[in-house]
C-alpha cells in the first residue's frame, strides 16, 4: 500500500515536473509525522495503562477523576506539564552534548518504526536487512544514554550511564544470537519474508528458547524491572537523566516506552507469526485483521514486561552481569547450535 502510495506520488510529481528530491523530502516529513503521532498516542496510552494494571497488582484504583471514565486524560495532562515546566541545565554541564543525548535517544527510537509490519503492506521500508538494521539501531539507544550521563556534570548521571553500556554490552550478545535460528528457518533479513515462513506454523514452538532469551535480553535493553540498574532510584535518584527536566526528559520518558512497543513488535514479527491470526468477522477487510492482530499480541507482550516490573524486584548489578553472561548466553549458543544441527539431519 505504501510503496503503491509511493509510486503514485512519483508518476504525478513527473506529470506536474516536481523535483524528485522535492517529493522525497515531502514524504519523509509526511512519514516522520504520522510515526511522531503513533508514539505520542502510544505513549501516553501506556503511561495511563500501566498506572491502571499497576494500580490493580497493588490492590489501588489508579487514575480514576481527569477525563472523565478511569482518568483516561491524565496521560495528557503529564504530558502538558512536562512541556509547560522550565527547561533546566546544570551549570558544570556540558550544554551542547546536555542538549543532544534527549535528542539522539528519542530520534533512534522513532527510526526503528521504519521496520515494523502492521500488516500486508503497511510498513514505512521493508528493508532486505530488517532485522540486522533493528539490531545495529537498537544499540544507538546507548550513545544517548552514555551523552546524557557525561554530560550531565553529576556522579549519579555518570553511574548510572556506566551501569547502561554495561548492561547493553552484556545483553545484547544473547538478543542478537537468539535471533539468528529465526533467520536461519526464515533464510530471510527482511520481516515480510520472516512472517510468510511463519505460515504453517509459528517459530515460537520450535523456537520457544530463544523467544524466552529474545524477551529477557529484550527488558535489559528496554532497563525495564528487574533490569533498571541504570535507573535505579533507591540507589542514583533517577539515573542518567537526573539532571532532565521538562521537554527534554518528556523525551526519554518516550523513548522508553517507545522502545517496548518496538521490542515487542519485533518479538511478534519473529516468533509469534506477526500480524497471522482469524478473521472473527469474515465482512471486515483481511487488512483490518492483520493490524488487529499484530496490535493485540504487541500489546499482550507489553502486558508482560508491566506485569514483571510489578511484581519482580530489581536484581544487584552482579546478578544482572551473571544472568547475562553465565545464563542467557550460553543457552542462546546452544540453542543456535541444535538448531543448526536439527536443519542439517532434516535437511
Amino acid at each position: 500500500m505504501i510503496e503503491q502510495l509511493v509510486q503514485r506520488l512519483y508518476t504525478l510529481s513527473a506529470t506536474w515536473d516536481i523535483p524528485p528530491l522535492v517529493v522525497q523530502l515531502l514524504l519523509m516529513v509526511v512519514v516522520a509525522v504520522i510515526i511522531i503521532l503513533f508514539v505520542s498516542v502510544s505513549v501516553m496510552f501506556l503511561v495511563w495503562w500501566e498506572r491502571k494494571i499497576s494500580a490493580h497488582i497493588q490492590a489501588r484504583f489508579g487514575p480514576m477523576r481527569v477525563g472523565g471514565w478511569h482518568g483516561w486524560a491524565q496521560s495528557i495532562a503529564d504530558g502538558i506539564k512536562l512541556i509547560l515546566k522550565e527547561d533546566i541545565v546544570p551549570q558544570a554541564a556540558d550544554r551542547i552534548i546536555f542538549a543532544l543525548a534527549p535528542m539522539v535517544v528519542f530520534a533512534t527510537a522513532l527510526t526503528l518504526y521504519i521496520i515494523i509490519p502492521f500488516g500486508p503492506g503497511l510498513i514505512v521500508k521493508d528493508l532486505n536487512i530488517g532485522v540486522l538494521f533493528y539490531i545495529s539501531l537498537s544499540s544507538l539507544t546507548v550513545v544517548g544514554i552514555v551523552m546524557a550521563g557525561w554530560s550531565s556534570g553529576n556522579k549519579y548521571s555518570a553511574l548510572g550511564a556506566l551501569r547502561s553500556a554495561a548492561q547493553v554490552v552484556s545483553y545484547e550478545v544473547p538478543l542478537v544470537v537468539s535471533v539468528l535460528p529465526v533467520i536461519m528457518l526464515a533464510g530471510s533479513l527482511r520481516m515480510t519474508d520472516i512472517i510468510a515462513a511463519q505460515e504453517k506454523i509459528w517459530f515460537i514452538v520450535p523456537q520457544v528458547v530463544a523467544f524466552l532469551t529474545f524477551f529477557t535480553a529484550a527488558l535489559a535493553e528496554t532497563n525495564r524491572l528487574p533490569f533498571d540498574i541504570p535507573e535505579a532510584e533507591s540507589e542514583l535518584v533517577a539515573g542518567f537523566h537526573v539532571e532532565y527536566s521538562g521537554i527534554r526528559f518528556a523525551m526519554f520518558f518516550m523513548a522508553e516506552y517507545a522502545n517496548m512497543f518496538t521490542v515487542s513488535a519485533i518479538a511478534v514479527t519473529c516468533f509469534l507469526g506477526g500480524w497471522r491470526g482469524p478473521a472473527l468477522v469474515p465482512f471486515l477487510p483481511e487488512k483490518f485483521w492483520a493490524v488487529f492482530w499484530f496490535l493485540t499480541k504487541t500489546y499482550f507482550l507489553i502486558f508482560v514486561m508491566i506485569w514483571l516490573r510489578w511484581t519482580l524486584a530489581r536484581l544487584r548489578v552482579d546478578q544482572l552481569m551473571n544472568l547475562g553472561w553465565k545464563v542467557l548466553l550460553p543457552i542462546a549458543f546452544l540453542n543456535l547450535g541444535v538448531t543448526g544441527v536439527v536443519m542439517v539431519l532434516l535437511g
